[in-house]
Order: C-alpha cells, then sequence, then structure tokens
C-alpha cells in the first residue's frame, strides 16, 4: 500500500509539472502577445456607434 501512495504522489507531482510546463511554455507568451498586440492597435479618435 507504501508504493501504491509513491507512485500517487509522483503522478499528481508529474501532472501538475506538465501543466506548469504548458502554461509557461505556451498560455503565457500567447497571453502577452495578445497584450502587445492590443496596445499597439491604433486608438480610433471617433468611433462608430452603429
Amino acid at each position: 500500500m507504501s508504493s501504491f501512495g509513491i507512485v500517487l504522489f509522483f503522478l499528481i507531482f508529474g501532472m501538475a509539472f506538465w501543466m506548469l510546463f504548458f502554461l509557461l511554455g505556451f498560455v503565457l507568451p500567447y497571453w502577452i502577445t495578445l497584450g502587445l498586440f492590443e496596445r499597439l492597435k491604433p486608438k480610433r479618435v471617433f468611433e462608430d456607434n452603429e
């Protein structure tokens, strides 16, 4: 039963590690890029409400 706990711990640790790896490798640069494009987009002085 002790080995089951160790395997379960490493399984959860591994899933958390790969989730953080995905977030730092894909989601964070994507979020930063969208923020930069939003700031670099030219502002409209006269916006159409229609």
